[in-house]
């Protein structure tokens, strides 16, 4: 009869129908009672604890707790483990805490539970106290209790724990699991580890795919690229199975380190494999085709990206916004950041940053105020992203605004890129004194605080006193890059420190290590054009082993119109010719260098060319900041309704001009008339 009871009990179980299991039970007990031995009944309520932990089944599983103290079974090894693992699963770990400590087992099933529940949880100082009251006890860990131990001792970073469990490992007799050993490189990688981590993965006999995916994210984690790459093209050469994860891990890996092809490349071989992307995938590659612009293969992301679902979250309509922002078409990003409900500050933050990417400073302000009053709080991003673009469109009185709002909150005092970005600001707008009283006021400095006021003395012919700071900058043993040396060399050809420009551009490879790039060549070449040394600035082109820039050909033919030189002039005319430039100015100065030179069918030529390449002389336009608002104007323009006032003012300081004895050039006729 028991046995028929039994396999009752079983089935009712199974199937999830505890009230019928229940009442098979207490017959069980009825009989187990009338027999005086209550072992016929451990494995009836062992199927009954486990089906409560199935289904959630709270208060049922305590009165079967209930019954196991009532009957005098709480050290039963078949019961106390289903009983730590009914209490976990509810993260009732105090319970499961008190079930373990009373028991007297030796085994460390219930330990191992109980340490991997507290680790499932986050809790991992609780797990390592639990592992030293089990080693205390004189319980031996086994292969099962070693990896949550060693993934706690990780995440706690107690690298002392970790090593006296790694002894512990090899101290004792088991035969070393996989398990084991992928937790000991995983640990060692958070602790920052990473050749113990690589030797132990060298040594294993056996791997895994979670070996491979473990070591390549130690490298990961630290950003250890190359080694990173290099192992996953040998897991892949090894046919070892691919997961998403460590797939995301590497293209973002060639994503943080300007790979942004590679990225893509990576992500169309998962698509093509059949792998299935998820919502990292399509941030990642929304990432690379906003750095590279490539808005077609985006918009397809985004296609992909509506029909699984993934342009509902947060994360990847931010990163929508970036790509189309960084990609030039603020329509759509618009369009998509009024479809965000509730903006975090990261979704004001892509769409101002596009704004200031393509030097729209009137819709940044606005949508920066806007900001302010949805009550979201800028933070270093927001700032960082609108003070460079105050700069460059010399809104002063905005960046004077952003000074102080930074000046008022001491959570950005520690910021140094938001007070080199003020440096910059005011640098850049040609307010040197106020860039040097930010300066002086900054407690940590860096290369980049050097060079924003270097390039600022520079721009206002100063060159003296910025090279001075540039030598401040050596004794302090800051280290010029490559950006450095270009303001420097510049400052020198604004100042017409001839010899110090060419000192410091033999000294910058020979003394700093910087190889001159093609920036470095093109200050040069502007250092002795200025300065009417025209066969230096020509023989510099020569030879540099770079292929000159349109730029580098208008700057030594602007040279040549100023100091009369028509023969290289008509040379480098013709060499920027050659380049084929959209840029409608650099034909205007050629036309007017032929002109000068009386050369008119090579002035008709420059037509053709701009006609055959679609070039269209643009406009001169100005702007003037006047109050909280600019206005920007073009030759002859009469859209402004104060018109009349303004050309009367601009007659009379023409007046003001020409009193003061200044003379317009005119020897090349106006550009008009040429082109």
């Amino acid at each position: 009869m028991i046995n028929n009871l039994l396999a009752s009990l079983r089935e009712y179980a199974t199937q999830g129908n505890l009230l019928s299991a229940f009442k098979v039970f207490s017959l069980i007990k009825l009989h187990s009672s009338s027999n005086a031995s209550y072992d016929l009944i451990i494995h009836p309520l062992s199927s009954l604890i486990i089906s409560c932990t199935n289904l959630k089944w709270l208060s049922e599983g305590k009165q079967l707790h209930a019954q196991v103290i009532f009957l005098g079974l709480e050290q039963s090894p078949v019961l106390v483990p289903r009983l730590v693992t009914f209490y976990s699963t509810f993260d009732l770990l105090g319970d499961a805490h008190v079930v373990t400590e009373n028991s007297n087992i030796l085994h460390p099933l219930p330990w191992n539970l109980l340490i991997s529940s507290y680790v499932r949880n986050g809790l991992f100082a609780e797990s390592l106290h639990t592992y030293k009251h089990m080693v205390s006890r004189g319980i031996r860990p086994d292969n099962f209790t070693y990896p949550s131990v060693l993934k706690a001792c990780g995440e706690t970073l107690d690298l002392d724990l970790g090593k006296i469990v790694h002894k512990s490992i090899n101290d004792s007799y088991q035969e070393r699991c996989l398990y084991v050993h992928n937790a000991l490189i995983s640990m060692y990688g958070k602790f920052g580890e990473v050749d113990v981590a690589r030797c132990l993965f060298e040594k294993m006999p056996e791997r895994d795919a979670v070996s491979w995916n473990t070591i390549i994210s130690c490298y990961a984690s630290r950003s250890m690229w190359k080694e990173a790459f290099d192992l996953f093209e040998k897991m892949r050469v090894e046919g070892f199975e691919l997961c998403i994860i460590i797939c995301n891990t590497i293209a973002g890996g060639c994503l943080r380190s300007g790979n942004f092809s590679g990225a893509l490349h990576l992500l169309s071989q998962m698509r093509t494999s059949g792998s299935p992307l998820d919502s990292v995938t399509v941030i990642t590659g929304l990432g690379a085709c906003s750095h590279i612009g490539a808005i077609q293969l985006g918009k397809e992301i985004h296609g992909f990206a509506i029909r699984n679902g993934y342009d509902e979250f947060h994360n990847v309509k931010n990163a929508l916004i970036t790509m189309y922002s960084r990609c030039k078409d603020l329509r759509h990003a618009y369009t998509l950041f009024q479809s965000v409900e509730v903006k975090g500050i990261i979704t004001w933050n892509s769409m101002l940053s596009g704004y200031a990417h393509m030097d729209r400073s009137e819709e940044a302000s606005f949508l920066f105020r806007e900001m302010l009053f949805s009550r979201v709080e800028p933070n270093y991003v927001t700032i960082a992203s609108i003070l460079p673009l105050c700069a460059r469109v010399a809104n002063l009185q905005q960046g004077k605004e952003f000074h102080c709002y930074l000046t008022r909150r001491e959570v950005f005092k520690d910021y140094l890129l938001l007070w080199n970005a003020l440096v910059d600001m005011y640098a850049r707008s040609g307010k040197v004194l106020a860039a040097k009283r930010v300066f002086d006021l900054m407690k940590r400095k860096d290369e980049v605080t050097y060079t924003s006021l270097i390039a600022g003395y520079g721009m206002q012919g100063e060159g003296e006193t910025a090279l001075k700071l540039f030598g401040e900058m050596i004794e302090l043993q800051i280290k010029p890059d490559d950006i450095t040396m270009v303001a420097v060399l510049s400052a020198c050809s604004h100042s017409g420190l001839v010899a110090e420009g060419h000192l410091w551009f033999e000294k910058m490879q020979s003394v700093h290590g910087i190889i001159p790039k093609l920036e470095h060549f093109a200050c040069m070449v502007d250092l002795y054009g200025r300065a009417g040394m025209l066969n230096k600035a020509m023989e510099t082109i020569s030879r540099m082993p770079y292929k000159p820039s349109p730029a580098m050909w208008a700057t030594l033919l602007g040279a040549c119109r100023i100091h009369g030189n028509i023969d290289i002039g008509e040379w480098a005319a013709e060499k920027l010719l050659e380049t084929r430039p959209v840029n409608s100015g650099y034909y205007v100065l050629i036309a007017n260098t032929y002109a000068a030179a009386g050369c008119w069918d090579k002035l008709a030529k420059v037509r053709t060319f701009m006609r055959d390449l679609g070039v269209k002389k643009a406009p001169g336009c100005a702007w003037v900041d006047v109050g909280s608002e600019f206005f920007p104007f073009v030759v002859e323009d009469t859209s402004n309704l104060h018109q009349h006032e303004i050309y009367s003012l601009l007659d009379g300081l023409t007046d003001l001009m020409k009193d003061a004895g200044y003379v317009a050039r005119e020897e090349f006729g106006p550009d008009d008339d040429i082109l």
